[in-house]
């Protein structure tokens, strides 16, 4: 131990059990420890035995009662050496003369080493650097000790300045901070001096040095938090001024209002906020041993006003469990065997510029067992308050990431369209696989198996495969934006499709059984989009163009260890989205394309932008210094210009004459 009091816990019933205390100093001779027996106290020297019976786990306390401090003159019961104590103790539990249990403590002890007597409450006064310099010795960096180099530092005696004198830190970091500088008129140094010097120098004493403030910050611009790290103003007169899109909604308590939705690696994290404007549905696996209950559904939310709403809960019972069930081959970890369980929950969120006013919330509960795995699902839309068919939810018209796409068949009686992938399900084979919508920004692969026979018709099988692939195309046009309204045609442009193979042309089935060639097994989904605008600071992104494509491949059975008549065959689904600019770019003029040393991109000296300080695009200084400067040069420049030329030259000779 090294302070005045530990702790310990004695195991088992203390009643009838008799704790001491004993130092035990060690034989000078062997090192070994006295024998020590039941016969001892609970105050050994200057230590002290407290237990605190609490039926089977019972606390022993053992403290210090002596002084700490260190002697002053005339002063006693105190520590003469800073290591105050240095014993060794035994705790003894024992139960008549038997002992049960037996601790042995090290003690190792230093003096307290606070400033006893009265101190000083005179703050130090630390000067302003900006006007004289902070230390003399800037580069004493260690505190009662020498540095080496610093040949400032008043703890370098003499002896030890001798090891490095020669090579002394110089400057303002050795000590000279208050140097002659070079533009001084009485400095003698011409190294970094200008050409017209000393014709224009500065005659000042060293104390307006323009090394003041060598160490100095000057203004401390105050940081500019994220929008998710800036704390709500609840205090009383001061409102909350409304959420923007992207912003953490917060609750009473002023924490992040969080739902359970999927990170970056794929996984799900259950305390993760909601964002305003940003729609999400996600599913998360889940068993018995790992379920944890999210936030309770009585929780106040802020409105954005400073004002709290109550979220409308209704409860439902899942019906249909296999969709969310899945058995597990692994045996029982749990001793309970079923409890109740969330199974999904849809959040609904009304909102009207930048406040919520109203969540309405829809929780499926159903019963979870050992050995189980269940798949929860979470949504969350937004929905505007002016909107009742809720085909519009956010204020931005544009796409935002993640958001789905908006299809349509227009030239159906039934126009709402789809454009979907594939979902993972269990054994990956296309007749059980679910399916999930494209969403923009975000690049997508997906796939599954189909069953395939050896004696497979190859024409079939090509019908088949279309037939698969085109499934998840149901659509005819793609909104332009988000909004695209379903009767204004310009609002949506056409997929472009081209057709995996040309049905006027004989494709050869093959001749060899189990093999079959131009099997469209790949659908390719290009979208081409550009940023056309911004609302409130957000890009508004739009679809230029859609192309689905398919990439064919050669299917052959293949025979496994046990040789059968069915074979399975990949077929995939990809989303690649293509940005392009919204308009043209500038083509490049015959002069940039001939004279590339002028090209300001590709060189580091820019000629054209010579005079780019004089224009309004330059904001580094204000514009009338930047003129003032610009006229002194000029002023130089015709005075050198007239003082070189021979007609100068000849009137000067006159006019001494």
């Amino acid at each position: 131990m090294s302070g005045p009091r530990v702790n310990a816990l004695f195991l088992g019933n203390a009643s009838g059990i008799n704790f001491s205390l004993v130092l035990s100093p060690t034989d000078e001779k062997t090192g070994k420890l006295h024998h020590s027996n039941c016969s001892g106290s609970r105050e050994a020297g200057d230590w002290k035995l407290n237990v605190i019976p609490g039926g089977d786990i019972s606390k022993v306390i053992i403290s210090l009662t002596r002084n700490l401090q260190l002697c002053l003159p005339n002063a006693t019961d105190c520590c003469t050496t800073p290591l105050c104590v240095v014993e060794t103790l035994q705790v003894l539990a024992c139960r008549g003369s038997v002992m049960l249990a037996h601790l042995l403590i090290q003690a190792e002890i230093y003096a307290n080493s606070s400033v006893i007597g009265n101190v000083s409450e005179n703050a130090t006064i630390i000067p302003n650097q900006a006007f004289q310099p902070l230390g003399s010795c800037p580069c004493n960096l260690t505190a009662g000790a020498c540095d080496v180099r610093c040949c400032c530092d008043q703890e370098c005696t003499t002896d030890l300045k001798q090891l490095f004198t020669g090579s002394c830190f110089t400057g303002v970091f050795g000590g000279d901070v208050n140097p002659p500088f070079d533009q001084l008129c009485s400095a003698k140094s011409m190294e970094h001096t200008p050409d017209w010097f000393p014709f224009l120098c500065v005659q000042s004493s060293l104390d307006n040095t323009p090394f003041l403030g060598y160490f100095y910050h000057g203004s401390i611009s105050t940081p500019r938090d994220a929008s998710f790290k800036i704390p709500l103003q609840m205090s009383p007169g001061r409102l909350f001024a409304g959420y923007r899109q992207g912003d953490p909604i917060m609750t009473e308590e002023n924490d992040y209002f969080t739902i359970p939705q999927q990170s970056m690696a794929g996984q799900c994290v259950g305390n993760a906020p909601v964002a305003f404007l940003r729609d999400f549905d996600v599913r998360c696996l889940t068993h018995l041993a790992s379920y944890r209950e999210g936030l309770p559904h009585d929780l106040r939310v802020n409105s954005g006003t400073g004002d709290f709403i109550q979220q409308n809960v209704i409860y439902g019972t899942i019906t249909d469990i296999d969709k969310f069930i899945t058995r597990s081959e692994s045996p029982p970890t749990t001793a309970v065997p079923c409890k109740n369980a969330t199974f999904a929950e849809h959040y609904k969120f009304i909102w009207k510029d930048k406040n919520i006013k109203e969540i309405n919330v829809t929780v499926f509960l159903g019963s979870l067992c050992d050995g189980e795995i269940l798949t929860q699902r979470f949504t969350v839309k937004f929905v505007s308050l002016n909107n009742t068919n809720e085909t519009e939810s956010l204020g931005n018209p544009g796409y935002q990431v993640g958001k789905p796409l908006r299809a349509a068949n227009l030239n159906a009686s039934d126009i709402f369209g789809s454009l979907k992938l594939w979902q993972p399900a269990l054994g990956g084979l296309c007749m059980s696989a679910a399916y999930t919508p494209v969403l923009f920004g975000l690049e997508s692969l997906s796939g599954c198996m189909l069953e395939v026979g050896v004696n497979e018709d190859c024409n079939l099988l090509r019908g088949n495969v279309t037939d698969k692939l085109s499934s998840l195309i149901q659509a005819t046009h793609i909104g332009k934006r988000s909004n695209s309204s379903y009767s204004n045609v310009n609002d949506w442009v056409e997929i472009i499709r081209l057709d995996p193979y040309n049905s006027d042309t004989n494709v050869s089935a093959g001749n060899l059984k189990g093999i079959c060639s131009d099997i469209p097994a790949n659908l390719n989904i290009r979208i081409i989009f550009a940023t056309v605008g911004a609302v409130q600071g957000i890009p508004q992104q739009e679809i230029l163009a859609v192309q689905i494509s398919y990439s064919t491949v050669i299917w052959q059975f293949q025979c496994g260890l046990t040789c059968e008549n069915v074979d399975f065959l990949p077929i995939t689904a990809s989303v690649q989205f293509i940005k392009v600019p919204a308009q043209p770019p500038i083509p490049l003029t015959r002069f940039q394309i001939n004279y590339t040393e002028f090209d300001c991109d590709r060189n580091d000296v820019c000629w054209p932008q010579l005079f780019y300080p004089l224009t309004q695009f330059y904001t580094g200084e204000p514009y009338p210094q930047c003129l003032a400067k610009a006229l002194a040069v000029a002023f130089v420049v015709l005075l050198v210009v007239i003082t070189s030329s021979p007609w100068f030259q000849k009137v000067w000779e006159k006019s001494l004459l």
